[in-house]
C-alpha cells in the first residue's frame, strides 16, 4: 500500500513538473484563470478612467502584480498613473506592455445597439482587455521561471494616456526601456492575426486664441473674436490638404468656440492631429500648421499659444520576433462563440451594415503577410525605435467592427471581448517562453532591429521636452 501511495505522489509530482515545464501547460494553467482576468477586465471596462486619470484601473493591476510576487515601482517618467512591475533579476529582460485608458465621449453598454453614452468615457480601443491580458501573461510567465528555476527578468509596463496623451513615449524618454532585451505588446482587433505591424507618426497639439469681448450687437468693433482666428486657421488648414502627401491626415476638432452667440469671444481652441507613415514629413506638416496658426492670429488681430499633446514615432517592425510570435498564435488559434454570443454578434454584425457574419478570422487566424497598411498611430512607436518590439491583435470585437465605435465598448464588454482577450495573454506567453529559452532569438532580433533603425540614428521625442500633459483630457 505505501509503495502505491508513493508511485501515486511520484507520478503526480511528475505531471506537475511537465505542465509546468512545457507550453501546453503553462498555457492551460493561464487558462484556468480566464474567469480571474475577465473579472478584472470588467472592473476596468467598468471604470473607464481616460489618459493621466486612470487612478483606480492602474492600482488594481498593481495590486494584481503585486500579489503574485512582483516588485512595484510607481509613478515613473513622472507619470502618477505609470508603474513598472518586476519579477526574476538579471538577463535576459523581457518586457511586455499593457494599457488601460478609456476615450471620451463613447461610453455604451454591453447591448447589440447603440444607446446614450451614459458616461464621459468608454473602452472604445479595449485598452482594459490589453492591460488585463498584458499581466495575465507576465504572471503566467513569471511562475513558469519560479517553477523552473528560469533566469531572467520579466516586466510589466503599465502605459496610461495610449489615447492621445503618448504616455510610453515620456517613459522612452526618461530610459525606462534602455537596459530591456526585447518588448511584446498586443492590442484588441476584430480578428486574430500576427503580422508586422504598421503605424503612422503623429504630431498633436492645442492652439488658444486670445481675442477681446464684446457685445456681438452693441459693440461689435471693439471685440477681437478667437473663434475668427480658429475657424481662420481651420480653413487655411483645410486649403493646404491638398499640397500635402495623399496618405497623410489630420484632424482637429474646436474643443471651445465660445459661450453665447452674442459675446464676442475673448478664448477658443482648436485641437489638431497630424499623421503619416514617416516622422519626417509629419514635423513639416505641423510646422506648416503653426504657420497658419500664426497667420489667422495676426489676421484677426487676436494672439495665439499652442501646447505639444502628444508626439509618437511610426512603427520599427522586427520580423524576426514577428514569426515567432505568428507561430505561436497559430499553435494557441482562435475561438468560437457560444449560442448566446453568436446571437449578440449577429445583431452587432447588422449594425455595422454587413449581409452576415463571418467569424473565419475570430475562430482561425489571419495569414502571415509582411504588406501591413498604416491607420492609426501609437506610442508604441517610440518603444519600437528603443528596443525590439513585436505585437498581436486577437479578436475581442466582432468581425468587421472599428476601433473607437460603440460597437467596439459593447463587445469589450462581455465574454466575446474576455474570450480574445485570453488569446493574447496566451500568444504572449508562449512567445516570451521562447525568448528566455533560445536567447539565440533575442539576437537575431537585435541584429535586424540595429540593421532597420540604422547605425546612426539618434532618438528625439516628437513631443520634445515637454513634461507629460496630465490635463490634456480635462
Amino acid at each position: 500500500m505505501k509503495a502505491s501511495i508513493l508511485s501515486l505522489f511520484i507520478c503526480c509530482m511528475f505531471l506537475d513538473l511537465s505542465a509546468q515545464q512545457s507550453k501546453e501547460g503553462v498555457l492551460d494553467q493561464l487558462d484556468s484563470q480566464s474567469e480571474k482576468y475577465a473579472s478584472i477586465a470588467q472592473e476596468i471596462w467598468t471604470l473607464a478612467e481616460m489618459g493621466y486619470q486612470e487612478e483606480k484601473s492602474s492600482a488594481l493591476l498593481q495590486t494584481t502584480l503585486k500579489d503574485e510576487g512582483f516588485s512595484i515601482k510607481t509613478g515613473v517618467a513622472d507619470i502618477p498613473t505609470a508603474f513598472i512591475a518586476e519579477y526574476g533579476s538579471g538577463s535576459p529582460v523581457i518586457a511586455i506592455l499593457g494599457e488601460y485608458d478609456a476615450l471620451p465621449g463613447l461610453s455604451q453598454q454591453a447591448v447589440p445597439e447603440k444607446l446614450s453614452a451614459g458616461k464621459v468615457a468608454g473602452h472604445a480601443c479595449g485598452h482594459h482587455l490589453f492591460g488585463t491580458a498584458s499581466a495575465a501573461a507576465a504572471i503566467s510567465v513569471k511562475n513558469w521561471m519560479k517553477a523552473n528555476n528560469i533566469t531572467g527578468t520579466v516586466r510589466f509596463y503599465g502605459c496610461p494616456a495610449e489615447e492621445g496623451g503618448s504616455g510610453k513615449v515620456y517613459m522612452t524618454r526618461a530610459g525606462l526601456f534602455d537596459d530591456v532585451d526585447t518588448v511584446l505588446h498586443w492590442h484588441p482587433s476584430s480578428v486574430n492575426a500576427a503580422n508586422p505591424g504598421a503605424a503612422l507618426a503623429n504630431k498633436s497639439a492645442k492652439f488658444r486664441f486670445h481675442g477681446v469681448s464684446a457685445h456681438a450687437a452693441g459693440a461689435p468693433e471693439r471685440g477681437r473674436s478667437a473663434l475668427d482666428a480658429v475657424e481662420s486657421m481651420n480653413y487655411m488648414i483645410n486649403m493646404m490638404r491638398e499640397h500635402i502627401p495623399q496618405d497623410a491626415r489630420i484632424h482637429y476638432v474646436i474643443t471651445d468656440g465660445g459661450k453665447a452667440p452674442n459675446v464676442v469671444p475673448d478664448y477658443a481652441e482648436v485641437y489638431y492631429y497630424a499623421r503619416h507613415n514617416k516622422r519626417d514629413v509629419v514635423i513639416d506638416i505641423f510646422d506648416r500648421m503653426i504657420n497658419a496658426a500664426k497667420g489667422a492670429a495676426l489676421g484677426t488681430d487676436t494672439t495665439m499659444e499652442f501646447e505639444m499633446i502628444g508626439g509618437t514615432h511610426e512603427l520599427l517592425p522586427n520580423l524576426a520576433l514577428q514569426k515567432l510570435m505568428y507561430d505561436n498564435l497559430t499553435a494557441i488559434g482562435g475561438f468560437k462563440y457560444s449560442d448566446v454570443e453568436l446571437d449578440f454578434a449577429n445583431k452587432i454584425s447588422k449594425s455595422l451594415g454587413q449581409e452576415s457574419l463571418d467569424t473565419k478570422y475570430s475562430e482561425g487566424i489571419v495569414p502571415y503577410t509582411v504588406n501591413a497598411k498604416a491607420y492609426g498611430s501609437t506610442d508604441v512607436g517610440d518603444v519600437s525605435f528603443t528596443v525590439p518590439t513585436v505585437g498581436l491583435g486577437t479578436a475581442t470585437w466582432v468581425p468587421g467592427t472599428a476601433a473607437h465605435s460603440w460597437q467596439a465598448v459593447a463587445a469589450g464588454g462581455t465574454s466575446i471581448g474576455s474570450k480574445g482577450m485570453m488569446i493574447a495573454a496566451k500568444a504572449l506567453t508562449a512567445t516570451a517562453m521562447d525568448l528566455f529559452t533560445d536567447t539565440s532569438l533575442i539576437a537575431k532580433a537585435k541584429e535586424e532591429f540595429l540593421k532597420r533603425r540604422g547605425a546612426d540614428f539618434k532618438y528625439i521625442p516628437l513631443l520634445g521636452d515637454r513634461a507629460p500633459a496630465l490635463n490634456y483630457r480635462n
